[in-house]
């Protein structure tokens, strides 16, 4: 555990250790919320609203079933649209 001392304006400084077991640097978000008494931060990453689509549970999901097919060997690679093309004939 480690002390902080809350400054002016509600600003504290998270200790060197705790940044680094956490992951998280300076710029980075992290939510503030309240859970039995005890304040959780918790490091969240902002996506712009033109990429939201890719980090939806449904999109993601897939992600990892095409990255677990590949795993697998069961993927192929085309050098070129009309290769991608012509497989399908």
């Amino acid at each position: 555990m480690e002390l902080v001392r809350l400054r002016g304006k509600g600003q504290l400084t998270l200790p060197d250790e705790v940044r680094k077991l956490a992951g998280i640097t300076e710029g980075d978000y992290l939510a503030v919320s309240l859970r039995d008494g005890a304040i959780l931060l918790e490091p969240k990453l902002i996506v712009d609203a033109s990429q939201a689509w890719f980090w939806a549970d449904e999109w993601q999901r897939g992600e990892r079933e095409a990255a677990d097919e590949l795993a697998a060997g069961r993927g192929q690679r085309f050098e070129s649209a009309e290769e991608f093309l012509a497989s399908l004939k």
